[in-house]
């Protein structure tokens, strides 16, 4: 027959172990501290260079141009391994947002309540601690938007970011870059021929 433990001894081990798992809970969940908001906050311009992998799995290559002063941002969207002409999103601060392809002349016009984000739209966000994606040491937000926004401890740049299902893994990103021809910021007028209300 095995050796039994006393009730008090079995007890003490219990206490023991129970004292070691309260501690271990304590220690992870400490509050997170976020770091400084206004050290990652948005230029108030910048071109990004990002691949999209959208929710049914297909890849596109975007180029972002972002200009808040002037209240807009322009999404170059190419569709992977394909031939086809490019698509533009044109967002507005408003809310509206335009999506044409010039090649075919046709165009969807949307609202979204939001409008484009400001640069400072991080003080808001709900930080989430830290995490490594795409071989970067991250500080993590979310908000309305972003189910998860990443940004790089080093150097503050975007590193990915997570929303309505589609994952966006950023290549480039050049503070202040500007479109050389800004008047691919404005929807052709085929755009204002039939709009189609969305959001």
């Amino acid at each position: 027959m095995a050796p039994t433990l006393p009730s008090s001894s079995w007890l003490l081990l219990l206490l023991l172990l129970l004292g070691a798992t309260a501690t271990a809970a304590a220690k992870g969940s400490k509050k997170l501290t976020p770091p400084a908001a206004t050290a990652y906050e948005w230029p108030e311009r910048y071109h990004a260079v990002v691949v999209s992998n959208q929710s049914n799995h297909r890849l596109q290559l975007i180029e972002l141009y972002y200009d808040w002063p002037n209240g807009r941002d322009l999404n170059i969207v190419r569709d992977q391994l394909s031939g086809d002409p490019p698509l533009y999103n044109v967002e507005w601060a408003n809310g509206t947002s335009y999506l044409f392809d010039a090649a075919a002349s046709s165009c969807r016009t949307f609202h979204f309540p939001v409008g484009i984000l400001p640069p400072d739209w991080i003080a808001t966000a709900a930080y989430l601690g830290r995490d490594t994606v795409d071989g970067f040491e991250c500080h993590v937000w979310s908000n309305f938007l972003f189910s998860r926004y990443y940004a790089d401890v080093a150097t503050g740049r975007p590193v990915r970011w997570i929303f309505h299902g589609n994952t966006r893994h950023v290549l480039v990103f050049e503070a202040g870059g500007v479109m050389e021809d800004s008047s691919k910021c404005q929807a052709p007028p085929y755009c204002f021929l039939n709009v189609v209300a969305a959001s």
